[in-house]
């Protein structure tokens, strides 16, 4: 399967009809990091991009954003692999980064931090995507998103990452995307994009313990007396909140879903009209949710106390696609694809101002993002 197929599948989903937009503030597009030099603050992070087969080390610091370094991944210099997925283990010492495109499979690598020297591969499903490590088992759970061929139910990989043995195969539903986990590391969420649903793993028994339809409701309802009768197709999942809340994506009806993981009942819509929502990380220390917006090439921040958007940026190249934020909320780093021969782009953007104070270009397709630490690393 193609990039540019694989690419195109997803893109699809964002040409829907939008539900209302929430009133919004424009963010100023510039804009100091205030207090990041007098704190000597750094943070390091991990990117893929997919269209280079390259994967590069970041730093945003007193000193500005910068590329570190650049690694080469993949196996076969004729055919771009596509890394799509990355994550760097709880305590720092290895990083993990899914290749896309596979004859006909994908697989998972692992390398060093710090050297990043390879450590070993996996084969795993077809067009593995996202992925998140449990906290609990270390173990890996990696989407297999699966564009080849016929629609029909995929699966979540679990890896042992000392051994790199595949040691379950879960089957989850039609195109998931979005691996996370809980905090506890005993519960895995993604969703099936073709099936409009969220879905709860156990972590340990490696089997599906519930699933939840999502439901676009007409624009000012909230009762769920009427129904969109249409695909809602969500991206992303977001790791629950110490509220026992996610949020979810839905690209084709340019909607975000609060789900309460306790009673398990979709609450919330967000209304983010025609905009093609595709990534979110909450910022739980500042009380926001940010969105990247793959159909308007924007940055959407959200008060999640009123459920209203407080702010959009506009992203200096064409579809934003990953988002991560800091430990302590300060700030939210962008990916940002690019089209045709551009670069792609790495932007940071400021919680408080909502105004972007960093950018870098990266290799072409920018989309998976990891901190490499969950700490604050100080100033070198």
């Amino acid at each position: 399967m193609s990039r540019s197929r694989a690419a195109g599948v997803l893109l699809l989903t964002l040409l829907a009809v939008a539900l209302v937009v929430p009133a919004t503030l424009s963010a100023d597009d510039s804009g100091p990091a205030d207090d990041l030099g007098s704190s000597g603050r750094s943070y390091r992070f991990y990117v893929c991009s997919e269209s280079e087969d390259e994967v590069a080390l970041l730093r945003f610091g007193p000193g500005g954003l910068e590329v570190l370094k650049t690694i080469s991944v993949g196996s076969f210099p004729a055919e771009i692999e596509g890394p799509h997925g990355i994550t760097v283990a709880p305590d720092g010492r290895y990083w993990y980064v899914t290749l896309a495109h596979g004859a006909p499979f994908g697989s998972l690598h692992k390398y060093r931090t710090g050297s990043d020297e390879w450590m070993g591969e996996v084969t795993i499903g077809m067009f593995p995507a996202t992925l998140a490590i449990s906290r609990s088992t270390d173990f890996l759970y990696v989407v297999n998103f699966d564009l080849h061929g016929e629609r029909k139910p995929s699966s979540v990989s679990v890896i042992e990452p000392e051994s790199l043995v595949e040691i379950a195969r879960i089957e989850t539903g039609v195109m998931p995307h979005g691996s996370r986990m809980n905090a506890a590391g005993d519960r895995h969420y993604s969703v099936s994009m073709g099936q409009d649903q969220l879905i709860e793993v156990d972590a340990l028994r490696f089997e599906v313990t519930r699933r939840l339809t999502l439901t676009a409701l007409r624009s000012g309802e909230r009762g769920g007396a009427q129904h969109l009768e249409r695909s809602i197709a969500p991206t992303w999942v977001t790791s629950p909140t110490s509220a026992g809340k996610v949020y979810v994506t839905g690209s084709a009806v340019d909607a975000i879903f609060e789900v309460d993981i306790d009673d398990w009942r979709q609450e919330r819509v967000f209304g983010a009209g025609g905009s093609g929502p595709y990534n979110a990380e909450v910022a739980e220390a500042v009380g926001l949710l940010v969105v990247t917006y793959k159909g308007s090439s924007e940055v959407g921040f959200w008060d999640l106390e009123s459920g209203r958007e407080v702010a959009r940026a506009a992203t200096s190249r064409s579809l934003p696609h990953g988002v991560v934020v800091t430990t302590d909320g300060l700030y939210s780093i962008v990916t940002v694809e690019g089209v045709g021969s551009e670069p792609g782009t790495v932007e940071v953007f400021d919680n408080r101002s909502y105004a972007r104070v960093a950018a870098v270009d990266v290799g072409k397709q920018a989309g998976g993002i990891s901190l490499w630490d969950e700490s604050l690393l100080p100033n070198e």
